[in-house]
């Protein structure tokens, strides 16, 4: 079968190797389409992220969806908790330290053609829902925990910092659960303009939010979130900076009593999120700007590295 495997910095090959056997607990899965995260652009662009380090060489790709071998369309959790730990005890499992992940340290991912992976990581998708709407599923998991974190009530303003494919995730999300008004932030036009497009206005220095979102992983956006937050309100960081470092004025936050969560990854999102498609509650369509075939992997992360578009999606059928 054909892999995609990243050999460093900038590097990523094609290979043929032999499918791997499933495991006990695990069934094999022709992948149908990958998206292309920011986290993947990290291990892309420095072979690594945050303290992770290219140790040898890995497959990319943890938004995916594919196909069982009894012929069933499947969205596919990217995380493996290992259900023991105080912290999947606790209900939190993406806070378990045991976790393998797909496409993440020395766990491959979802850029080849068959996988083996845990069958208890497979939902079923909807006839109404394709492919690449299973792969956009893991990102808007990661958009609704970030949410959940908020605690957005009915009539509240939100903030959303940085308008890549999360961001606008957020901004359907708030939406959702009851904001009425979103206020933004974003350097790259075509992404304003995205934004814009989901009714959302330019956030201006001096108006206050309820609940700001720095979905950036830039400390430009996370200065404007902590400037907007009203004093009492609440600031999530969901964006990973590129220097493992994240640094605001903090006498500012101090003075306003903010409360400051950072989101990990997401949790139990899978149903909600189908049903949050389903329902048109949260639309992909316009989010989706770029499609590759696997043959064309460096092209695809080319593309997605200069922030051409919104998503880029991995097609393997």
């Amino acid at each position: 079968m054909k892999v995609a495997r990243l050999h460093s910095m900038g590097i990523v090959r094609l290979h043929d190797e032999a499918t791997r056997a499933p495991g006990v607990g695990e069934s094999l899965v022709r992948i149908t389409a990958v998206g292309l995260c920011g986290s993947d652009l990290h291990w892309f662009s420095e072979a690594g992220i945050g303290d992770a380090r290219l140790v040898k060489p890995l497959v990319l790709g943890h938004e995916f969806a594919g196909i069982t071998e009894t012929g069933q369309r499947v969205a596919i959790d990217p995380a493996v908790p290992c259900e023991v730990c105080e912290f999947c005890r606790e209900g939190n499992p993406n806070l378990c330290n045991n976790m393998r992940f797909a496409g993440h340290g020395q766990t491959d991912g979802a850029l080849q053609e068959q996988l083996a992976w845990p069958t208890r990581c497979f939902f079923p998708l909807p006839d109404s829902l394709s492919d690449a709407d299973g792969a956009m599923l893991e990102p808007l998991g990661v958009a609704l925990h970030a949410v959940d974190l908020g605690k957005i009530r009915a009539g509240m303003r939100v903030g959303v910092f940085g308008c890549g494919p999360i961001g606008l995730l957020v901004i359907q999300v708030a939406k959702a659960v009851g904001a009425t008004e979103v206020l933004v932030t974003e350097p790259l036009a075509h992404r304003l303009k995205a934004a814009q497009q989901l009714n959302a206005k330019t956030w201006q220095p001096g108006e206050e939010v309820d609940v700001a979102f720095e979905c950036a992983g830039e400390n430009e956006a996370v200065e404007d979130a902590i400037a907007a937050a009203r004093p009492g309100g609440r600031v999530i960081l969901v964006g990973i900076p590129g220097n493992d470092r994240t640094s605001f004025n903090a006498s500012v936050a101090r003075r306003k009593g903010l409360t400051i969560k950072l989101a990990r990854r997401m949790k139990h999102t899978y149903p909600r999120a189908i049903r949050l498609v389903e329902s048109g509650a949260v639309k992909f369509q316009s989010l989706i700007t770029h499609r590759f075939p696997l043959e064309k992997i460096a092209e695809a992360f080319a593309v997605a590295q200069r922030r051409e578009g919104l998503k880029v999606i991995i097609e393997l059928a």
